[in-house]
């Protein structure tokens, strides 16, 4: 009981994932980490992304691209050279996987209010699957990804050993 009341606590948010597949089929989920779209075919996947209904990247050609929490920023996001976001910051990270054009794109920092679209462009030609941690949809049209402020997630740690110090160190690794 002692260490529970002498506990460091984090609150993390997940993620929510809106998307419809090319059969019209509309799904669902959330994700603590990231939601990720990669390329499910041999061709670089063609996305269009918007940032609160306003077009911000036309075409990105890549491998795929995902949106990260900061729990997840040193995940899969820092894998594909992501940055590595604080706890208790209150931004998602957008982050390319392996893009291709425009070339070196760096990604860009929202906030954690902002609700990211991404449009599958030539979805015949180059299917596109997205992950919301461990559930996928194959053939996706569309999807948006945005915060869930509504819903908590709670995690307690012993002194010293906190997310916010797990982070810092990771960094220095």
């Amino acid at each position: 009981m002692a260490r529970l009341k002498e506990a460091e606590q984090a609150v993390i948010h997940p993620l929510s994932m809106h998307a419809m597949d090319h059969k019209g089929e509309e799904h669902r989920a959330l994700a603590i980490n990231e939601v990720s779209l990669l390329r499910a075919g041999p061709q670089a996947a063609k996305l269009r992304i918007s940032v609160d209904g306003k077009l911000r990247l036309a075409e990105l050609v890549c491998d795929g691209a995902l949106v990260s929490t900061p729990a997840g920023s040193t995940a899969y996001n820092y894998s594909a050279h992501g940055p590595i976001l604080p706890i208790s910051a209150h931004v998602l990270a957008l982050t390319a996987i392996a893009a291709f054009r425009p070339r070196r794109w760096p990604g860009a920092l929202l906030p954690e209010t902002a609700l990211v679209r991404f449009d599958v462009l030539e979805a015949d030609k180059r299917p596109v699957m997205a992950d919301a941690d461990s559930i996928s949809i194959a053939d996706i049209d569309w999807v948006d990804i945005r915060s869930e402020p509504a819903i908590e997630h709670r995690i307690l740690f012993d002194p010293g050993h906190g997310l916010e110090e797990r982070v810092i160190s990771e960094q220095f690794t």
